[in-house]
C-alpha cells in the first residue's frame, strides 16, 4: 500500500485552485520535490487530466503519454459508475456496488460494452496506442487527473498499468476526498493529493474556481498543441 501524501495546508479547503491549469503547475512543483521518482512519465487520464498532466510534464521535464480509462455508466446515473475498462479492454467491476444496485445481467453487459466502445474510440482519437509514445516499463509512471471522487477509476489505471512493469505508478491529482485516496493508495506505490478533503460529500469541482467539462476535441487539440511545443 502507497504512503498519501499531501499540503496539510490545503486540508478541506475549497475552492483552492483557480483552474485546471494553475492546479497542474502546483502539482508539478511539488512532484519536483518528490524524491523517489526515477524516469518519470506523465501520464493523463483524459479529458479532464490533460491540462493538469501537461503542466506536470513541463515542471518534471518528462515525457507524457494519455491513457485511457473510462468509468462503467449506472443506466439511470451517468455521473456515477460501478466500474472501469482500461485502454486495453480489461474490465474492473466494483462487486459491493454492483451488488447494491439490483441490475439485471444484461444492463451489466450493456454498459460495459458501451464503456468499451468509448474506450477505444478514445485511444484511436488520442494516438494512446501510437508506437512512437514512450513506453512505460522501468519508468516512474505518474497517473494524473483533475481529482478523484470515488477513486475507482484511478485503482484501475494502476491495475492496467502493473503487466506493463512499470518501475513504480504513482498517482498526482490536485484534489480528491480522503476515501477515495485511501482507496487508491492500495493499488498504488504513492498518493499525491494536495487538497485532500474529509467531508461527507465530495465533488471535484469544488476546488476549482474555474470549472468546466473539457469536451474531447479541446483536450486532443490542447495534447497536439503540447506536443508541438
Amino acid at each position: 500500500m502507497g504512503e498519501i501524501h499531501e499540503d496539510i495546508a490545503l486540508r478541506d479547503r475549497a475552492p483552492v485552485f483557480r483552474s485546471r491549469e494553475e492546479a497542474g503547475v502546483l502539482l508539478g512543483r511539488y512532484l519536483a520535490t518528490f524524491p523517489r521518482l526515477d524516469d518519470p512519465l506523465a501520464c493523463p487520464i483524459p479529458a479532464g487530466g490533460i491540462p493538469v498532466g501537461i503542466a506536470v510534464a513541463r515542471a518534471l521535464g518528462c515525457p507524457l503519454r494519455p491513457v485511457i480509462v473510462r468509468k462503467i455508466q449506472i443506466p439511470w446515473n451517468t455521473e456515477a459508475g460501478f466500474g472501469a475498462v482500461a485502454w486495453d479492454g480489461r474490465v474492473f467491476l466494483n462487486e459491493p456496488l454492483l451488488a447494491g444496485l439490483g441490475m439485471t445481467p444484461e444492463q451489466v453487459e450493456a454498459a460495459v460494452k458501451k464503456a468499451q466502445g468509448n474506450v477505444r474510440k478514445r485511444v484511436e482519437r488520442f494516438g494512446a496506442d501510437r508506437g512512437e509514445l514512450p513506453r512505460f516499463d522501468s519508468r516512474s509512471c505518474i497517473l494524473v487527473d483533475d481529482g478523484l471522487a470515488s477513486g475507482f477509476t484511478m485503482a484501475a489505471a494502476c491495475e492496467a498499468l502493473r503487466p506493463l512493469r512499470p518501475r513504480q505508478v504513482i498517482v498526482a491529482v490536485p484534489t480528491g476526498s480522503l476515501s477515495a485516496a485511501r482507496r487508491v493508495a492500495q493499488f498504488a506505490d504513492g498518493v499525491i493529493c494536495l487538497n485532500v478533503r474529509t467531508g461527507p460529500s465530495f465533488a471535484v469541482a469544488d476546488a476549482y474556481e474555474e470549472w468546466y467539462d473539457i469536451a474531447e476535441k479541446d483536450a486532443i487539440r490542447i495534447l497536439r498543441e503540447a506536443e508541438n511545443g
